[in-house]
């Protein structure tokens, strides 16, 4: 009876076993990462022929309380009614060199976490990196080139 029963322990302990050290040993080429990488969507950027009468027809039209540098958009983050978020809305001139190398008239801006470390992780995923990481008083940014040959923009906001 004891053999009956010790049997299926055993065959029952050395499945766990195997499920925890397959489990423990972690193959680079598929090493998964818990990094938050977008958190958001920090800003929409769009090219036009005049970026004043597109902004004041969005204000007039659409409500929208435009600034000198197009709409920021408030919001808070989940359920925390103390964290302040924001999205940029931004017409360009059609004209602006601001979205190159891309060709596409339209960029987006992802909010991020940890960016530095984020750069570090595309460069070694072959990601094109556009330019330096800038910081400014209300945070860090950089550029990187998607498959298609967008250019996109990743925030970490100030404070974030």
């Amino acid at each position: 009876m004891q053999k009956v029963i010790l049997i299926p322990v055993i065959v029952a302990a050395s499945f766990c076993c195997g499920f925890a050290f397959n489990a423990s040993i972690t193959n680079p080429d598929k090493k998964e990462t818990n990094m938050k990488k977008v958190t958001g969507i920090g800003g929409v950027f769009f090219k036009c022929k005049d970026p004043k009468k597109v902004t004041e027809w969005y204000q007039k039209h659409l409500g929208l309380n435009t600034n000198p540098y197009g709409a920021s958009f408030d919001w808070y983050e989940g359920s925390d009614s103390t964290k302040k978020g924001q999205t940029q809305w931004t017409p360009f001139a059609e004209t602006s060199e601001y979205f190159e190398p891309s060709k596409k008239d339209f960029m987006i801006n992802y909010r991020v976490e940890n960016l530095a470390q984020l750069v570090e992780e595309l460069k070694k995923e072959g990601v094109t990196i556009v330019d330096s990481i800038e910081s400014f008083d209300y945070g860090s940014f950089v550029h990187i080139m998607d498959l298609e040959g967008n250019k996109v923009q990743l925030w970490e906001p100030k404070g974030e």
